[in-house]
């Protein structure tokens, strides 16, 4: 891969609707985005891209337009009642719009039907060249890195993968060389990453955790996250979306925040 990648992630401008967000990425100048086909909360507004052909058709000729491609898409979440069939839909849309990359959360307090169902999710995965990606946040049954690093290994498959976000790495208290000796046993486990900053201690409460992470993050290299050392032990050149939702003052637009995200992330790297 000889150019960097840089995805402009939903989280940043989820007010925006898919094609909008698609021209915010191609003013920026940024190369992809990712689509939010199933929203993360039942409270977030949310753009039917799956059910709303119209809107699917849209957003296709915003990309087509723009040369924006699609990184990934989001987000499916492991929970026990979970049909993994059921996000075949998911799969096909995300294909339609050639996307390689899927988040997952894992909502799941038994972990061995966790890994079985992120197995079989990969498998479903495999034939349309798409690679599922758990990511581990604080307040889920994948809390940290060891956790998610061990559900994708004992998984044993080999699109399946970790998703290295900077605020969950940071409030997780995971560790680098933790990240560092996994990254050199199995790169391809790390196909993209997601970054942003972060100020202050980590909160004692989860409910105060959860709040930064939906409103309150900060652009990168504006907070306390040790970022050159999360992209110093990630694989070289790796995809990097951008994904800093804030609600800072003198507030930003959707199109002001996705163009200063993008500025300060290249500033860092």
């Amino acid at each position: 891969m000889s150019e960097q990648i840089y995805s402009l992630a939903a989280l940043t401008v989820l007010e925006l609707s898919p094609p909008d967000m698609v021209e915010a990425a191609a003013r920026a100048g940024y190369s992809h985005v990712g689509l939010r086909l199933e929203p993360a909360t039942p409270q977030e507004y949310h753009y039917p891209l799956v059910a709303d052909l119209a809107l699917r058709r849209q957003t296709a000729k915003a990309l087509s337009d723009t040369g924006i491609k699609v990184l990934d898409i989001e987000i499916l979440r492991l929970k026990p009642e979970t049909r993994v069939r059921d996000f075949e839909i998911f799969l096909q849309v995300g294909a339609e719009f050639g996307a390689t990359e899927l988040l997952v959360a894992g909502n799941d307090p038994d972990e061995a039907r966790m890994t079985a169902h992120f197995a079989e999710l990969c498998d479903l995965a495999l034939p349309y060249g798409i690679y599922p990606h758990l990511e581990f946040m604080p307040w889920t049954d994948a809390p940290d890195l060891t956790k998610a690093l061990r559900i994708v290994e004992n998984a044993g498959r080999s699109n399946g993968c970790v998703l290295v976000d900077a605020f969950h790495f940071n409030r997780s208290r995971s560790s680098l060389d933790e990240l560092k000796a996994a990254v050199q046993a199995n790169p391809q486990r790390f196909r993209y990453a997601q970054m942003c900053d972060v100020a202050g201690p980590v909160p004692d409460s989860m409910d105060e955790i959860l709040r930064q992470a939906r409103n309150e993050r900060r652009f990168p290299g504006d907070g306390d996250c040790d970022l050159r050392g999360l992209l110093q032990a990630l694989p070289r050149r790796v995809p990097i979306s951008v994904e800093a939702p804030t609600r800072q003052e003198p507030p930003l637009d959707g199109f002001q925040r996705a163009e200063v995200g993008l500025r300060k992330m290249q500033a860092l790297m």
